[in-house]
């Protein structure tokens, strides 16, 4: 029992860190996007004109560029075939909108040609969407009644390693789409000797908070199975 409860302080502790680590990301994400948000790229280009000219750039003429609401919002809709930037990329013709727009067109060039990563991705979309509408209840009321029918945390368990496995799948789908990104506006001329760092730290950090995201989901799996072994 004493080691059983020591690994559950140790769980919430390690918790503790990551939301403290995903508010530092988060604010300094903020910053570098606001900081790089203020620099033009290399062609001046607005986020909207990137995102068309790498799509044309890589024959896909399939796929509607579109501007939405919100700030770092932006994603890729392979459902809808549509590449979604937020206003302040959209309009925007700083190095900080082009490296966004060019990583949401790396999710189309990689949807394009079959990536394995983004493949198994997309086909966990359905099963992580339903698990999502019903784990936190399943879970809730498994720790309720743990004494009574302790299979049904196992099950909300269940459920919640999909969604964390979901989270690990999406980290080499977002690499890989920033490393896409980065090496086109290289070879495009959109960043310079001074810039390209800029457009590469900009997406680094963007990429540490799906880490921090699936290191928290881990985390928290951990956290549910403790208390079901503790059951036993």
């Amino acid at each position: 029992m004493y080691s059983i409860s020591l690994s559950s302080t140790a769980i919430w502790i390690l918790l503790l860190g990551l939301m403290l680590l995903s508010f530092i990301v988060q604010k300094v994400l903020q910053s570098r996007f606001n900081k790089y948000g203020k620099i033009n790229n290399g062609m001046n280009m607005t986020g909207a004109q990137v995102a068309e000219r790498m799509l044309m750039d890589h024959n896909i003429h399939d796929v509607k560029v579109t501007c939405i609401r919100g700030t770092l919002t932006d994603h890729y809709n392979p459902a809808t075939k549509t590449v979604n930037l937020s206003d302040g990329v959209y309009r925007s013709n700083s190095i900080a909108a082009a490296a966004v727009a060019a990583h949401e067109c790396g999710h189309v060039v990689q949807h394009a040609s079959g990536y394995l990563p983004l493949k198994l991705r997309t086909a966990l979309v359905p099963v992580v969407t339903f698990a999502n509408n019903f784990v936190m209840w399943i879970l809730l009321l498994g720790v309720l009644m743990i004494e009574s029918f302790p299979q049904l945390i196992w099950i909300g368990i269940g459920l919640f390693a999909l969604t964390t496995f979901f989270s690990f799948v999406t980290l080499p789908v977002e690499i890989n789409a920033s490393r896409r990104a980065v090496k086109w506006l290289e070879r495009t001329g959109l960043t310079t000797y001074e810039t390209r760092p800029m457009a590469t730290d900009a997406l680094r950090w963007a990429a540490y908070t799906y880490v921090i995201a699936a290191l928290s989901s881990l985390a928290t799996l951990l956290y549910y199975i403790s208390i079901a072994q503790r059951r036993n």
